[in-house]
């Protein structure tokens, strides 16, 4: 790197990059509260039908798992008053809410019974749409440039929000979000890698760590809003409205574009502007101005993609891999520690717990990395949350059942934050180890994986969860092969950021132990002479 940013400035567009997780968590983690479907029957007359009624107009259904004595049914009703027929819901259902929003998705277009399969539907459409932003708007930052794509998402994302909180009918919700997902996480990405590349080494971590813990405030603030507002269209409004002030960030010299970004685009024009302030401000002791790191390449210097190149550089795809693969079985196995004491039970806790306790695990998760990862490293952390990831599932697995209510909360929380702490810890690795040159796609198709593992969790609800043990059994054998897959990673820790493929290609893995080596050579012979 030749330019760096003064420190005052430098913190100033640090904090800049933090501001908008706070309401990025309302538009990727609001699925939970709009898809939630409370305990609902057929609609029958009267305002709130007594017990007596209930059991005269609604057939029994058997509970499906052993010991589960069944309920009234949710989606049948007897014909006529008469209990010699047995049909489906005529008048639309009534609802019982006591969590979440009042006014969902679910409740607003009766997405229960044989219309249920469109939630599923919109899970998967939503991590689609996150996986096709990951991927194509970390790509275009590479080639377009940090600021540009960053506006371009922040502008769609308010674009698509508002689309989607006047959608009128569920085909075209689906669709608006899917947009809206892909914008969002661009947003997201971009701003991920522009903030570690205005650090040095030495802060990446606790940069990363506090807009982590900003995503976090935001998600706990969701709740509360969700609370308050108890509607799905002011709750996506209040996520999608604030954006709108963080497209000021295109006012000149309010966001810049990265400086490592611009000595690989050969944009000489934005980096005169760099040269220019970073001379005038020289001889000052001025915290804003920019000092200087080390020699500037000239014009005939700055490398370009080069993707033959990009193909043969084996070390950075054997890093990307690796670390995609831990991304695939970390966000993949999460859902199984949330709903394992359901599936097991047949008693899931209720939404506020288990909501909670999800977002707190992701709290705790970075602290503790912060705590961790600057003395012990970024490979060894990694390697022993996946350890405990793997072997909380082992547990839970081989003796659930042994395990009273209270050990299978435990585990559970164990696995949900160990798995959470793997995750996080995957993007941080595979920014500070993928060249500035590819570093939004690298990112990109780390995230990308982990969208793929997060798919497992819609299409078991499509399922009604049948087949969770062997679901949780084929990821849990995944996690201990990601344990021995980690040990091919190199360390990253404390370490500058690759800017060209070379330089990416020197992060090898560290030796496990000393190499001897023995000068005397091989099949030696005296000499005559001597």
């Amino acid at each position: 790197m030749v330019l760096a940013l003064g420190r005052k400035k430098q913190r100033v567009l640090i904090v800049l990059s933090i501001l908008p997780n706070l309401f990025l968590a309302f538009l990727l983690s609001s699925d939970p509260l709009i898809i939630l479907s409370p305990p609902h029957h057929c609609h029958l007359p009267g305002s709130s039908p007594s017990l007596e009624v209930l059991n005269a107009s609604l057939p029994w259904e058997k509970g499906e798992r052993p010991g589960d004595s069944g309920a009234l049914s949710q989606c049948k009703q007897y014909a006529n008053g008469s209990q010699s027929a047995v049909v489906d819901c005529e008048a639309g259902w009534d609802y019982n809410v006591t969590e979440g929003l009042r006014n969902n998705i679910v409740t607003e277009w009766d997405l229960v019974c044989g219309q249920y399969w469109l939630v599923p539907v919109e899970e998967v459409c939503f991590i689609l749409g996150i996986l096709t932003g990951c991927l194509g708007l970390g790509f275009a930052a590479d080639r377009l440039g940090r600021s540009k794509m960053l506006l371009t998402s922040l502008a769609l994302s308010v674009v698509f929000g508002v689309l989607v909180c006047v959608s009128p009918y569920p085909s075209l919700f689906i669709v608006m979000r899917f947009c809206l997902a892909a914008a969002s996480a661009g947003v997201y990405l971009i701003l991920y890698i522009t903030r570690l590349e205005l650090c040095e080494p030495s802060l990446r971590l606790v940069v990363t760590m506090l807009a982590g813990l900003m995503t976090v405030a935001g998600e706990l603030l969701l709740l509360a809003v969700a609370l308050g507002c108890q509607s799905w269209r002011g709750l996506l409004g209040a996520g999608a409205a604030p954006l709108t002030l963080f497209l000021s960030y295109g006012i000149p010299g309010v966001f810049p574009e990265s400086p490592r970004w611009l000595l690989l685009s050969e944009r000489s024009g934005d980096l005169s502007v760099f040269r220019e302030r970073r001379n005038s401000t020289r001889d000052m002791r001025d915290d804003e101005s920019f000092t200087e790191l080390d020699s500037e390449p000239t014009s005939s210097s700055y490398p370009r993609l080069s993707f033959p190149e990009l193909f043969r550089s084996r070390n950075i795809w054997k890093n990307m891999c690796v670390l995609g693969f831990t991304s695939f079985i970390s966000h993949g196995i999460s859902h199984c520690y949330s709903s394992f004491r359901g599936d097991v039970r047949g008693t899931a806790p209720s939404f506020y717990w288990t909501y909670l306790l999800s977002v707190c695990a992701g709290g705790g998760a970075w602290l503790l990395l912060w705590a961790t990862v600057d003395r012990c490293g970024r490979r060894g952390i990694l390697l022993l949350f996946m350890t405990m990831t793997g072997l909380a599932s082992l547990i839970l697995l081989g003796l659930m059942e042994y395990l009273s209510e209270a050990a299978i909360t435990v585990f559970s929380g164990l696995g949900l934050f160990s798995s959470q702490a793997t995750a996080s810890l995957c993007i941080l690795f595979t920014a500070e180890v993928m060249p500035t040159i590819i570093r939004g796609s690298g990112v990109g198709v780390v995230l990308a994986l982990g969208c793929v593992g997060r798919l497992s969790s819609p299409l078991m609800d499509l399922r009604n969860h049948y087949g969770y043990f062997l679901d949780h059994v084929v990821l849990s054998s995944l996690a201990l092969l990601a344990v021995l897959s980690i040990l091919l990673l190199p360390e990253s820790k404390r370490k500058p950021l690759p800017q060209t493929l070379g330089d990416g290609e020197q992060y090898r893995r560290p030796p496990l132990g000393r190499r001897r080596r023995d000068n005397v050579p091989l099949l030696a012979t005296p000499n005559p002479e001597t």
